[in-house]
């Protein structure tokens, strides 16, 4: 069990997706990603989203991240934020998404 005062020092913020595209050089296929997030910028973030999503059907999409993480080494990558979803049976992630279209970087808690 954690606490409140954990569960507070996760900065999770809505972002839309301004690109997608294959990783190379990975161990699990995976999309390299970059994401806006408003006020707080353009981060990157490597994603396993091959097995649900296709590249061009994540441009534009709105997604709860994770962005205050340090950045971690994946390949050759950079991820700088940790993209949020549901882990299916099979081992596809289904994306946290906001229910309504909003400002990019509003705070989720």
């Amino acid at each position: 069990m954690i606490t409140w005062q954990d569960f507070e020092k996760t900065d999770m913020r809505v972002g839309t997706i301004l690109e997608a595209r294959p990783a190379e050089n990975v161990r699990k296929p995976a999309y390299r990603l970059l994401i806006d997030f408003g006020d707080l910028g353009i981060r990157k973030s490597s994603a396993q989203l091959t097995l649900r999503y296709q590249p061009e059907d994540l441009v534009g999409k709105q997604i709860v991240a994770v962005v205050n993480f340090p950045p971690k080494q994946i390949g050759t990558f950079m991820s700088e934020c940790l993209v949020l979803g549901a882990m299916g049976e099979n081992g596809e992630v289904i994306l946290l998404e906001p229910g309504l279209p909003c400002p990019n970087g509003l705070k989720i808690g």
